[in-house]
């Protein structure tokens, strides 16, 4: 009856790590405010924090170990009520270049978290977490997509060989000016073969004949319905940049989708990541932009703009300088297939390389094959909401205003030296962090349309703290009679057995710690029934032990047929709800996915606890015995 000495020193190992990592489990967060900069790459000082200090002392609040994190500060309150009012009173004072956001702080011991030990996550039906609810700008992506049909409608017409002398847009209509009735017939044609996209409404003009197009209902609805769709799956892509588990991301209604992250608190970077359109927009620079804008100053010298052209700021909105653009987009962000952030050979400084998919890189060749020697501009869009209070004159109460409003900013602009393909790169960022966050914004996706803010809160447990309450303690009660039960029945057995169930529950809070995973209530479901599946692997042993012992075997011989013997039987019974989790996990979404990965993960702790270390122990305190006649079970 030998038991290898590795396997004692793996679970001296396991049982090491697993009761370190599972320890900041038992010291819970405290509620907190966190203010950052509402531009990447903003820096907080003690400045910020010492005005934010004084805030909250000439409103009774107090705040305590305050302190930085990545660009952050964070200010500690003592209760949430504290935390709701902070927020409130910091939103007013700092103004909108500052993003206040509710937090939690971490109170887990200096020491544990510099191994990387840090609390598991609990989802919002038990700890809460952020909700927001996004509106999706139709107007917009109508607008956008037809500024798209106008420049196709172009380049149609032109390689079709059909004459026209203008085509403009205005008001979500396209109008096309022909010389004659003959032309505006063939274009009527080519435009029907294409499919019936347009409604079509030919008008008598005192210089030829005119076509306006607009979209019909059905390609409208399909705009809206793809839009709706892609902001979906874009919304969906950057959570899972952010890492965040068990995220809640559908739509509601026609024009909206409800966003839920459980465990998290922190508003500030999730609603930068998720709020931001982000898109961009590959412009050249105009020919008469030497015209417009002063050579000294870099401004606008106010002159009115010649048409197809418009201003725009050039490098920060704050620098000052300007530059003149062609209206005509080359292509847009959506045609981004990949892109990552690095640092430039030759510069040093930050850039984000892309690479365009097929269609893109076909239409940044044939715009820049004729381009060769000029400049290429790439505009950075970003839709945002400014945030106002208005105080009602009777009640004095303020009310929370956002004004969506769009900042575009040309963050680039460099000569173009050779016809550009499906590869190039973007420089002039200010800093690493906005490079990377750029990447990961056009890696996630291009939102089909702007979205904006209409609700945002951070919601508490939906079973209220009685019922977490309740939960716990019929937990606790559960598992105290099941230790009872295992001990009255198997005697040392069971109390080894108990051991190994705490054991399991150690390894459980550390493999979730670890991957990042959310406690829910599935998941405390997985949790419970994990217990469960792990004290009947241990009774299957202990009666077989027994059963071995009726039958004439010696303690160390039915000791040793008990385990080997019970083996098959609890490995197949393991594997077969391993396998069902694994499908529930493959198929599901949410909650049941929450439950699964914990069903999974208590089911390999459960087999490694109930057959590994029970034996460890079995064989510690009966190994040795040399004349063994009884055993405690």
């Amino acid at each position: 009856m030998r038991y290898p000495a590795w396997k004692y020193l793996l679970i001296l190992v396991v049982l090491v790590v697993s009761t370190l990592y599972a320890l900041p489990s038992l010291y819970p967060d405290e509620p907190a405010v966190q203010i950052s900069g509402a531009k990447a790459g903003s820096v907080i000082d003690d400045t910020v924090i010492q005005k934010a200090e004084q805030l909250l002392k000439s409103n009774n609040i107090q705040s305590h170990n305050n302190s930085f994190t990545q660009n952050a500060a964070l200010l500690r309150l003592d209760s949430s009520e504290a935390q709701l009012k902070a927020k409130d009173i910091l939103r007013e004072g700092l103004g909108e270049n500052y993003v206040v956001a509710l937090n939690l702080a971490p109170t887990t011991p200096e020491w544990l978290q510099k191994i990387g030990a840090r609390p598991m996550k609990l989802g919002l039906d038990l700890r809460g977490g952020v909700h927001f609810l996004l509106e999706v700008d139709m107007d917009k992506a109508i607008a956008q997509r037809m500024e798209t049909s106008a420049a196709d409608l172009r380049r149609e017409f032109r390689e079709n060989k059909i004459k026209f002398n203008s085509l403009s847009l205005n008001n979500n209509a396209i109008t096309v000016q022909f010389a004659n009735n003959e032309d505006r017939a063939a274009a009527m044609d080519q435009l029907r073969r294409n499919g019936n996209k347009y409604t079509q409404q030919a008008l008598a003009t005192e210089n030829g004949a005119s076509l306006r197009l607009t979209y019909t209902d059905t390609t409208k609805q399909e705009i809206q319905s793809y839009a709706l769709d892609q902001n979906l799956t874009t919304l969906r892509n950057r959570i899972n940049e952010l890492g965040v588990a068990e995220a809640l991301v559908q739509t509601q209604g026609s024009n909206r989708i409800v966003v839920e992250l459980p465990g998290v608190q922190d508003t500030a970077e999730a609603k930068r990541i998720l709020g931001r359109t982000a898109n961009l927009e590959f412009r050249l620079v105009s020919d008469l932009n030497d015209q417009y804008i002063d050579p000294y100053s870099g401004k606008y010298n106010g002159q009115p703009l010649p048409p197809g052209t418009e201003v725009f700021a050039y490098e920060s909105l704050d620098s000052g300088r300007e530059l003149l653009l062609n209206r005509n987009r080359i292509l847009t962000g959506e045609r981004v297939q990949n892109a990552s952030s690095g640092f430039g050979q030759d510069s040093g400084t930050a850039e984000v390389n892309i690479t365009l998919d097929n269609a893109g890189g076909k239409l940044m060749s044939d715009a820049t094959r004729s381009a060769v020697g000029k400049r290429m501009a790439v505009l950075f869009i970003e839709n945002k909401q400014r945030i106002s209070y208005v105080e009602d004159p009777e009640t004095g109460a303020q009310t929370e205003v956002r004004t969506p409003y769009t900042e575009s900013v040309v963050i680039n602009a460099a000569n173009i030296q050779a016809v550009l393909g499906s590869q190039f790169r973007i420089t002039g960022l200010d800093s690493p962090q906005e490079a990377a966050e750029l990447a990961l914004m056009l890696r996630a996706g291009a939102l089909a349309a702007p979205m904006y803010f209409v609700e945002e809160r951070v919601i508490g447990p939906s079973l209220g703290q009685e019922n977490i309450d309740k939960g716990v303690l019929s937990t606790q009660i559960g598992f105290i009679l099941v230790a009872i039960w295992m001990v009255v029945f198997f005697r040392l057995f069971g109390v080894i057995a108990n051991f190994a169930l705490v054991f399991n529950l150690a390894m459980i809070l550390t493999v979730m710690s670890w991957i990042g995973a959310s406690l829910t209530l599935p998941g405390i479901a997985g949790i419970v029934i994990t217990i469960g599946m792990a004290v009947d692997a241990n009774v299957l042993i202990c009666e077989r032990i027994r059963e071995e012992i009726k039958w004439g075997a010696s303690p160390k011989q039915a000791i040793v047929a008990g385990y080997d013997r019970a083996y098959n039987t609890i490995f197949d019974s393991n594997l077969t709800t391993f396998l069902v989790a694994f499908i529930l996990f493959a198929i599901g979404t949410g909650p049941i996915k929450g439950f699964a990965v914990t069903l999974m993960i208590g089911i390999v702790c459960s087999m490694f606890t109930a057959i590994t270390v029970t034996r460890a122990i079995v064989q510690i305190i009966y190994g040795k015995k040399r004349n063994l006649k009884k055993l405690s079970i």
